[in-house]
């Protein structure tokens, strides 16, 4: 006979090793670090340069950062901090080394989602988020799934609930209907519609006083911030079906997307989101917010099934959301969502297994040009990276044979670029800022 209790207790057990893996995992501190770069990472694989023309211009001018040297090596390492500056002050070929990103446009938002658990979407986004960075884009990442396997990836393990999307979401919710009380409604009969009410348990916790940034939190990376997701984030299925019962009129799926929208323009390029295994009010609230979406897949038939349904269930979801035409204030929303861009992601791909080559045959039969050319490829260094908690632009060369390392990161690194050449498609097609 097992009760809540022994399961407590399992709990406590497993925290106890959670710690242990965290130290052999992170820094000494029990802070995950981001590791520096090697020259010819930087030259070859970040600038996408020849490594002797990043040399040459490093000794013409004294002034820009030289990296740190090791004590039993000749090879410069540079920080992430050190190479945006690199590629803020250097052109080659009279060509900036900026990234590309549309003017007058708000930061793309990106979600990756499906039904699935294990397809691969905390990968994807960690990956795809890592390797935005070393483009030199300034990422924020959004921890939809209470999982917490991104968060836990970029290094934050105690957050609590009230700084996750059930933070905000509760915010937005006593936001709005104080923005619906205050509202004079029955402009015919010159009345207000009866106020609605929130119990002191939702208003006392005093969530709608914090400020924008209380929920972003900075990573490793410099230029990648994080609002991130724990455990008791999952009370968010539960208790947002109360908060549409104490407020029917209250947009929930649209409670990120105010949010976002209250963000410096000028602090991010790209916004990614990963969502958790399921449609329910934290992963409509991210695919309504988003620009973009990328539904990654096993190249397994349970996969390919999975997906179906997920896509099937999405559209039945989003049309249910046609009921708050008119309900919210124009210029608030608009409905139907329009996505610019929706794409298809094979994970965890041998292109030496029949069966893997067979259904990526028959999803691209469906799916047609909606399906990415490439595939993850599933390698020993991606297996690696995913037991230590890291992408594999975080692993350290030598820690393995190099060339099972450019393995690895050529086929994240096809996907990326795949993916940005998709992203700059649906950026384009954003409306200006006002």
């Amino acid at each position: 006979m097992f009760t809540h209790q022994d399961l407590a207790q399992m709990q406590a057990q497993s925290l106890k090793m959670q710690t242990w893996i965290r130290q052999q995992t992170f820094s000494p501190q029990m802070e995950k670090t981001l590791r520096r770069f090697s020259s010819w990472e930087v030259a070859e694989l970040i600038f996408k340069v020849n490594q002797s023309t990043l040399r040459g211009r490093l000794a013409a001018d004294p002034s820009l950062p030289q990296g740190h040297v090791e004590a039993d090596g000749r090879q410069r390492w540079y920080s992430l901090e050190e190479i945006n500056e690199l590629r803020r002050r250097l052109k080659v070929n009279r060509k900036s080394l900026m990234p590309e990103r549309p003017a007058g446009k708000r930061a793309l938002r990106v979600a990756v989602s499906n039904f699935k658990g294990g397809a691969g979407k905390s990968t994807v986004a960690l990956h795809f988020a890592h390797a935005a960075a070393l483009d030199g884009y300034r990422v924020l990442c959004v921890d939809f799934d209470p999982q917490a396997t991104l968060s836990h990836s970029m290094g934050l393990s105690d957050v609590t609930e009230d700084y996750t999307v059930w933070g905000i979401m509760a915010r937005d919710l006593v936001r709005e209907t104080e923005r619906m009380n205050a509202t004079t409604r029955g402009a015919e009969s010159g009345n207000a519609l009866p106020e609605r009410r929130l119990p002191d348990a939702i208003t006392g916790m005093g969530l709608q006083d914090l400020r924008i940034s209380d929920f972003v939190k900075p990573t490793s990376w410099p230029t990648i911030d994080i609002i991130p997701s724990c455990a008791n984030a999952a009370f968010v299925e539960f208790a947002s079906a109360q908060y549409r019962h104490l407020n029917p009129e209250w947009s929930f799926f649209a409670a990120v997307s105010r949010y976002l929208d209250q963000l410096p323009s000028e602090d991010y390029d790209m916004m990614i989101f990963d969502c958790p295994p399921a449609i329910g009010y934290q992963s409509m609230n991210a695919v309504f917010a988003a620009d973009m979406l990328y539904i990654p897949s096993g190249p397994g038939y349970w996969e390919y099934d999975s997906t179906t349904s997920f896509i099937g269930q999405l559209s039945e979801a989003l049309e249910d959301l046609s009921a708050f035409n008119g309900v919210v204030p124009a210029g608030t929303f608009s409905l139907p969502k329009v996505f610019q861009e929706v794409r298809f992601l094979l994970t965890r791909y041998e292109s030496g297994n029949d069966l893997h080559r067979a259904m990526r045959d028959a999803f691209f039969k469906v799916f047609g040009d909606r399906m990415t050319d490439h595939p993850i490829e599933m390698t020993r260094a991606v297996e690696q990276s995913g037991r230590f908690l890291s992408s594999i632009y975080e692993i350290d060369y030598r820690d393995m044979t190099r060339e099972t390392w450019r393995r690895a990161r050529a086929s994240f690194d096809q996907a990326y670029e795949e993916f940005k050449g998709n992203a700059l498609e649906a950026w384009n097609k954003l409306e200006d800022e006002a």
